[in-house]
């Protein structure tokens, strides 16, 4: 019996992955796009989030490293930094209005859906 409560648990600990992670991936995939494309994040963050992008040498402060999973800003006031909120606003408001550099700038220009996938894209590179 408890084998078979074992097997059951599995199967729908799979199933349940199953409906979650492909929406997921899918979410970060499209932000992995943007975040190579359009959004030029890559310049600066690195191709791998790791802070080392072609331009982040001349850069001071130098940028986030996305690997590392901690970030800064509290940009909704919750007290709690580093919320997916905190870093779609940081994203699209630019960090110089949280206090911190001119260097990332504010991205109206990309829209609110494309940069929530960037965001899932960010949340992919904590090692």
């Amino acid at each position: 019996m408890n084998k078979i409560k074992q097997f059951v648990s599995a199967l729908l600990a799979t199933a349940l992955m199953t409906l979650v992670v492909p929406s997921a991936l899918a979410d970060a995939a499209a932000g992995k796009a943007i975040y190579d494309g359009k959004g030029a994040c890559g310049s600066c963050h690195g191709p791998t989030g790791n802070a080392e992008g072609p331009v982040a040498a001349a850069l001071v402060p130098k940028p986030r490293s996305f690997s590392e999973g901690s970030f800064i800003y509290d940009t909704d006031g919750d007290g709690q930094p580093g919320s997916d909120t905190d870093l779609f606003n940081a994203i699209k408001n630019g960090t110089a209005k949280y206090g911190g550099a001119a260097t990332m700038p504010a991205r109206p220009d990309i829209p609110d859906s494309e940069i929530q996938a960037v965001v899932a894209y960010i949340r992919s590179l904590k090692k």
